[in-house]
């Protein structure tokens, strides 16, 4: 793969440049949490990059929230929305003359900023309130049950295929209302998806995963308007954007974005939470005892090991923490190195559920972009952590078969092999 080298700007200071390819760099393919470590070590709070491009990195804590709260500044719109509105004009005038083309799916309210973001954001607001995902507890609950009853009895697992990818999958079925018999269909997609995260892909190759997601899921969400259930899609038929009724290709846009940010997190969340309690014996034991203490926990393993890098693009020449940005320059918001800034939390590389800050991380970032899904995660976590510490017994990392990991916009856990 061609790593995209830049030269430094006449802006960027010397002594800021810092080179790490986040697609390429080994150690943090190895094992991305280490190498996390080493660049907050390493590196200034914020940092440019000739790889990929050229891009900046902040790492800091303060800076990163700041930018992640400031759209007028920093934008979502990596891809300025004019240009995606004019893909779409293309579109429309091509089918006017009879040339029809595949829809391009937009993962809105991902890729724009308010106030179009809130649009698009609002009508999922009211289908993923907390009224409504409590009344799916129970179909979740079964799920995870159901999963770990395969392997309880086996006394060892790769816990990633088993578990932690199939649960996300199901569950996405179960709020969506969808045919359980596309359950194959759909882990592919989010394979095809995972590897996406992991290197830059072409954009032809992004954009027929789009296609994908968006192929299996249009003969639902059709009928789900003509033939309403107690379901999401349904739901959302009934919602609407700027004051109109919502439309089919909305929709389209909607599931994308939920399925790109609903499925690889959970898996990845659920991957490094139960990685680390197979690594910290006492944690797992202290929860095993004191099960209440499990939201406590959550919060503090979603702060030690946030997965994601969101992108931002500067929409004017700014400075920010002493350093001077020009308009159009990216910068990658490193999530989990601003979860491991110092100045915001002591000793921040132990996993301590009595920190009188942990819910203060950055894990589902800031501002208008704050995961919509926070709550659902943190209820999946809870559910399969519950489950997880009933139906297995005290389980450890398989010294025969260590973990592998990956790394990109995304860090993740490939495999995580599991004894008791």
């Amino acid at each position: 793969m061609a790593n995209r080298r830049a030269r430094k700007p006449r802006h960027v200071p010397t002594e800021l440049v810092y080179e790490f390819d986040m697609f390429l760099d080994e150690e943090y393919q190895r094992n991305p949490f280490k190498r996390v470590k080493d660049l907050t070590e390493q590196a200034p709070p914020i940092f440019w990059t000739p790889c990929n491009g050229g891009h900046w990195v902040t790492q800091g804590f303060d800076a990163t929230f700041e930018i992640g709260s400031t759209p007028k500044v920093f934008s979502n719109e990596v891809v300025p929305h004019s240009w995606m509105h004019a893909i779409a004009k293309i579109q429309k005038f091509l089918a006017n003359i009879g040339i029809k083309t595949p829809r391009i799916p937009m993962p809105f309210p991902l890729l724009v900023d308010p106030p179009l973001h809130s649009q698009y954001r609002r009508p999922l607001t009211s289908v993923f309130s907390p009224k409504n995902i409590r009344q799916l507890e129970e179909g979740f609950r079964q799920s995870a049950q159901g999963l770990l009853d395969t392997i309880a009895d086996k006394g060892q697992c790769e816990f990633i295929s088993t578990v932690a990818e199939p649960l996300p999958v199901q569950l996405f079925l179960q709020i969506f209302g969808l045919p359980l018999e596309n359950l194959p269909e759909y882990r592919a997609l989010l394979k095809e998806h995972m590897q996406g995260t992991t290197e830059v892909t072409s954009n032809l190759a992004k954009l027929t995963t789009l296609l994908g997601i968006v192929d299996v899921l249009r003969d639902t969400l059709i009928d789900r308007k003509n033939n309403p259930k107690d379901d999401l899609i349904s739901k959302l038929w009934q919602t609407e954007i700027n004051g109109k009724p919502i439309e089919l290709h909305d929709i389209e846009n909607l599931a994308v974005t939920l399925f790109l940010g609903g499925l690889d997190t959970v898996v990845q969340g659920i991957g490094f939470g139960v990685h680390h309690l197979a690594i910290d014996q006492e944690l797992q034991q202290q929860l095993r005892d004191n099960p209440d203490r499990i939201d406590d926990a959550i919060d503090e393993i979603l702060r030690r090991y946030a997965i994601a890098t969101p992108p931002r693009r500067a929409l004017t020449s700014t400075e920010l923490h002493g350093v001077n940005f020009k308009k159009n320059d990216v910068i990658y918001m490193f999530l989990h190195g601003a979860n491991l800034d110092p100045t915001k939390f002591e000793n921040p590389e132990k996993v301590d559920i009595d920190r009188p800050n942990k819910k203060e991380h950055i894990s589902f970032n800031s501002g208008p972009h704050y995961c919509l899904g926070a709550y659902l995660a943190k209820v999946e976590l809870r559910i399969l952590y519950e489950e997880l510490l009933k139906k297995v017994p005290t389980f450890r990392l398989d010294p025969s078969k260590p973990p592998q990991f990956h790394a990109g916009f995304i860090v993740g856990v490939d495999s995580l092999n599991l004894v008791w």
